[in-house]
């Protein structure tokens, strides 16, 4: 006699609590030709957060913006401002006294719909 036992074992996945991140990262661009200057950073441990980062404004201030971030305290930031602000230059000529809607420079290269005229 041959005797055929059947049963399941139900798969119950265990409870697993997800761990809390732990980063650091930082990077820098500072690029002469577009006048782009900027940096950050910033650290996780666990539920919390800290960084800040920089950049150059068009006035010539820098901008620093230190960060703290937790569960308790919510998102805290403190804004600095470095330098003395200057007008940017001006480019493209003004014509007249008339304005027809734009707002700023003139372009010298010219462009179609098909892209960039060679």
């Amino acid at each position: 006699m041959v005797a055929i036992v059947i049963f399941s074992i139900p798969l119950i996945p265990e409870e697993t609590m997800p761990t809390p991140a732990h980063y650091k990262f930082e990077y820098g661009v500072h690029d002469p030709h577009t006048h782009d200057v900027k940096s950050q950073w910033e650290h996780r441990d666990g539920h919390h957060v800290k960084g800040a980062y920089t950049l150059k404004e068009a006035d010539g201030t820098i901008r620093i913006v230190e960060y703290t971030a937790g569960p308790h305290t919510g998102f805290q930031a403190v804004v600095k401002r470095i330098g003395h602000a200057h007008h940017p230059a001006h480019y493209g000529h003004h014509h007249g006294g008339s304005h027809h809607g734009g707002h700023g420079g003139n372009s010298y290269v010219g462009v179609t719909h098909w892209g960039f005229k060679q």
